[in-house]
C-alpha cells in the first residue's frame, strides 16, 4: 500500500546509510543541462496537497522526504515529465468509485492549479511538440497521467473529462485488480481476467480515440499481451524494471521487452528499491512503519501540526531502525544498462517513481540525475542515444498517438 497522502512519498526509506552521488564532472553535467530530460512517472502531485509544502521552495530529502521540488529541477537539470494523478485503490462499488473519482479530479486540478499559480515557470504541455519550446523558455514541462485507472468507474467516457483536463497517459491498475485489468502485484496471486477486462478493452478503444497513451506499468504480463494485441498505438511502461536482472512481478521478463519494441513502445526505468534487488527484511523497522502509517487514513487530511509530528516520528524510526540494505544506483543502472542490451536505445526511457517510493542510495532525488547521464555515456551510448532515453523515446510515443486520434 502506497502512503504519499500522508507523508510526501511512499515508505521507502530514504534516510538512512545513504550514498552521496559521485560528482560529475562539469563537461558532462553541461551536457546534461542542455539536453531535453523528461521522467514519465512524477508522484510530487501529492506532495502539493500538503500543509505548508511549496513547490517553489527547496526542500531537503533526508528531513521531509520529498524528492522533486523547483529548485532541486533546475540543479538536477530535471525539465518535467508526466505529473500523476494517483488514486489508491478502493472498493469497486458505486460509492468508491464516486470517492476515487471526486478525489483524481481534485488531483488534478492541483496539478493546473501548480501551473496557474507561476506561469513564469510552469507550462502545460498537450502534445509532443509542446515539451521543445517550453524548456527552451526556461520552464518545466507538465504533461499529466493517470496512475490507476479506478477513479473512472464503469464509465470508460469520464476519460474524456480527464483528457480535457490535460491528461495524455494512463494506466489501468495499481496493486491490486480493479474493473479494467488485473495488476501484477493483487494480493490473491491469482489473476482476475487474465488480462483486460471487457471494461479495460473498451478503455483501451477509447484511449486510442482520445491519443492517450496506455501504460502498462504496475498491470500484469497479460495485460500487457492484450494491450500489444489490440492497441492501435505503441504501449509505454512508465515506472518499471527488468526480470532478467530481479525477478519480481512488477518487472519484465525480455520476451516481453522485445515484444514491446517490435510494436513501436517503450520501457521507462524506475529506482524504485524494492523493484530492483532483494534486501534483508528489517522486522523492527517495518513493524514501526506500519504503525505509523497506520494513525492515519490515506484520505485523511493533515494538520501543520500532524505533519511536523509524523515527520519527526519517522525520523526517529530511521535513527533507531536505519534501513542498512538499501538499493544502490548501481542496481538500478543495472536494470537500465540490460534493458538496453535487450531493446536498444529507441525503446527505453526514464521514470524514476519520485514521490512514490523510488530513489536508491546515490540517486535520493531529482538533484542526482545528472549521474545517469554520466553512467550512460560511460556504458558507452552517444549523445543522442542518450537525449533518446531522456525524452525524445517517450515523445515518439506521444506523437505516435495523437497521429492515430487525427486519422
Amino acid at each position: 500500500m502506497r502512503f504519499t497522502m500522508m507523508m510526501g512519498v511512499a515508505w521507502v526509506a530514504l534516510l538512512s546509510a545513504t550514498t552521496q552521488a559521485q560528482e560529475v564532472p562539469k563537461k558532462v553535467y553541461q551536457l546534461h543541462q542542455g539536453l531535453l530530460t523528461l521522467d514519465t512517472h512524477l508522484d510530487t502531485p501529492a506532495s502539493l496537497d500538503l500543509p505548508g509544502w511549496s513547490i517553489e521552495q527547496e526542500h531537503d530529502v533526508h528531513k521531509d522526504y520529498t524528492q522533486v521540488d523547483l529548485p532541486r529541477m533546475k540543479k538536477g537539470g530535471l525539465d518535467g515529465g508526466f505529473w500523476a494523478i494517483y488514486t489508491p485503490q478502493g472498493p469497486l462499488t458505486e460509492e468508491g468509485f464516486r470517492k476515487a473519482r471526486d478525489f483524481a479530479i481534485l488531483r488534478g486540478l492541483s496539478i493546473r492549479e501548480m501551473v496557474a499559480s507561476d506561469p513564469a515557470n510552469f507550462q502545460l504541455a498537450l502534445e509532443a511538440k509542446d515539451a521543445a519550446p517550453i524548456a527552451a523558455a526556461g520552464k518545466r514541462i507538465v504533461y499529466m497521467s493517470i496512475e490507476n485507472a479506478y477513479p473512472l468507474g464503469e464509465d470508460v467516457s469520464l476519460l474524456k473529462t480527464f483528457y480535457d483536463m490535460g491528461v495524455r497517459v494512463s494506466g489501468f491498475a495499481h496493486f491490486a485488480h480493479n474493473q479494467f485489468a488485473d495488476s501484477s502485484t493483487d494480493p490473491s496471486k491469482k489473476p482476475r481476467y487474465g488480462g483486460l477486462s471487457p471494461l479495460g478493452k473498451e478503455l483501451l478503444k477509447e484511449m486510442n480515440r482520445l491519443g492517450v497513451v496506455p501504460d502498462a506499468s504496475h498491470s500484469s504480463d497479460q495485460v500487457l499481451d492484450d494491450l500489444l494485441a489490440l492497441s492501435t498505438t505503441p504501449v509505454l511502461l512508465t515506472h518499471s524494471g527488468c526480470k532478467a536482472v530481479y525477478d519480481h512481478p512488477r518487472n519484465i521478463d525480455d520476451e516481453h521487452l522485445k515484444a514491446l519494441a517490435a510494436k513501436g513502445g517503450v520501457i521507462q526505468m524506475n529506482a524504485y528499491g524494492a523493484y530492483l534487488r532483494s534486501s534483508k527484511p528489517n522486522p523492527q523497522r517495518q513493524e514501526a512503519l506500519k504503525a505509523l502509517f497506520g494513525q492515519l487514513r490515506e484520505d485523511a487530511k493533515l494538520s501543520p501540526e500532524k505533519r511536523a509530528e509524523l515527520l519527526a516520528k519517522r525520523q526517529e524510526i530511521d535513527r533507531l531502525y536505519p534501513e542498512t540494505d538499501r538499493a544502490t544506483f548501481d542496481d538500478f543502472m543495472a536494470h537500465m544498462l540490460h534493458a538496453l542490451k535487450v531493446i536498444g536505445p529507441d525503446h527505453v526511457g526514464i521514470g524514476l517513481d519520485w514521490d512514490g517510493g523510488g530513489g536508491v542510495a546515490g540517486l535520493e532525488d531529482v538533484v542526482d540525475l545528472p549521474k545517469i547521464t554520466a553512467a550512460l555515456l560511460k556504458a558507452g551510448y552517444s549523445e543522442a542515444d542518450v537525449q533518446k532515453i531522456w525524452s525524445g523515446n517517450v515523445l515518439r510515443v506521444l506523437a505516435a498517438a495523437e497521429a492515430a486520434r487525427n486519422r
